[in-house]
């Protein structure tokens, strides 16, 4: 029940914030209007919206939306690969990764560069969906694992 009262919490918070700056602006109704939309919006556009807001950003909404459909309507083949590194990769490390990503996709690259330091060290590449993790997190946390199995099962024995 705890769980129902807090997400009762968020929901009201959520609520009054959205109100209060509509009124503010003299457009509760349309933002209403939004809002009822809202819940059809994929998560990619979500997450783009979340950027360009925190990069301040939205004046480019319009744009974006006008070359998203320039580029669907050019039948575009570049495909988005994301990578996260610990530290901003150099030119050099750039190129390398867009040279292999094109090569094992066989189709040219955008390269969406993410930087998150609590991966320690190596990267993790995003392609169509799917997720390739060499990162030393990852590494360390397969080595805890099997250390673990391995400790584990001796016990049993």
């Amino acid at each position: 029940m705890a769980t129902k009262r807090g997400n009762a919490d968020k929901i009201e918070a959520y609520t009054r914030a959205l109100m209060e700056a509509a009124r503010s602006e003299g457009r509760a109704n349309a933002d209403l209007v939004q809002w009822q939309h809202a819940r059809k919006f994929s998560p990619e556009v979500l997450e783009t919206i979340a950027a360009m807001q925190r990069e301040d950003d939205l004046d480019l909404i319009s744009e974006v939306a006008k070359h998203y459909k320039e580029l669907l309507d050019a039948q575009d083949t570049t495909v988005s690969v994301t990578v996260t590194t610990a530290v901003p990769m150099d030119d050099a490390l750039r190129a390398k990764v867009r040279e292999k990503a094109e090569r094992d996709l066989n189709a040219p690259v955008y390269l969406v560069e993410r930087v998150d330091p609590a991966i320690i060290g190596g990267i993790m590449l995003e392609v169509r969906g799917k997720r390739y993790d060499a990162s030393v997190r990852a590494q360390l946390a397969n080595i805890r694992k099997t250390l673990s199995s391995s400790f584990m099962g001796g016990e049993d024995k």
